[in-house]
């Protein structure tokens, strides 16, 4: 269940058409169309980035963490994942991978998750999903809601999945200049929170920044 597959990229960040950083805490959405290249840059490295995919067609159509896993046969994510819609199309293809593996069970943290898991008094605290909904409420044109906000992929994110079927949150197994790759294979949104999360070892307690880099 590892699915390690490290693949190094030769795309130049000089010829990106796009270079965005997004600060440790804060969301981010673009569109990204067929055939280009979206580069998710780890800058200092075990920053967790929730995202989600939306077709621009058709936002009703959305990346499936369960198709996803199904076509894998693994529940981790790296360089050859397709990442399924819940139309069972492929929405994007991971090119290149130089962390290794990236999470598709954790979900997003939220208010009630964050009391859960830590202390009664976290619940207060930012979280991705508060960066889903803030973000997509200032972009409503795309007709995206709280109910479209399905199980998210958690990009450099170190969750095992233990024997007996649980999850453990773990200390992030990427670095800084860590990268993964995603070529679009149909026009779709792109709806990334940095994470905020002050609780979670996967980020060493300490959210920082990322690049978003794309090519055409």
């Amino acid at each position: 269940m590892s699915g390690q597959n490290l693949t190094e990229s030769k795309r130049d960040p000089k010829n990106a058409v796009s270079r965005e950083i997004v600060l440790g805490g804060d969301p981010w959405l673009k569109e990204l169309k067929t055939g280009q290249t979206l580069r998710i840059l780890d800058l200092e490295g075990n920053q967790a980035v929730d995202t989600l995919f939306f077709s621009l067609a058709d936002p009703k159509e959305r990346y499936s963490a369960i198709d996803t896993i199904n076509a894998q046969g693994n529940v981790y994510l790296t360089a050859g994942s397709k990442l399924m819609s819940n139309e069972g199309r492929v929405m994007l293809t991971i090119v290149a991978d130089t962390c290794g593996r990236h999470d598709t069970l954790g979900g997003a943290c939220a208010a009630e998750s964050n009391q859960v898991r830590y202390a009664l008094d976290k619940k207060s605290m930012h979280s991705c999903r508060d960066n889903f909904l803030s973000i997509i409420g200032e972009c409503d044109r795309y007709g995206i809601s709280k109910r479209d906000l399905t199980s998210n992929i958690n990009f450099f994110m170190n969750v095992p999945l233990t024997p007996e079927g649980g999850l453990t949150f773990e200390d992030g197994i990427s670095g800084a200049g860590k990268y993964v790759e995603l070529r679009a294979e149909m026009d779709v949104l792109v709806l990334v929170s940095n994470c905020p999360q002050l609780n979670n070892p996967c980020n060493a307690y300490n959210p920082t920044p990322v690049e978003m880099l794309i090519w055409d």
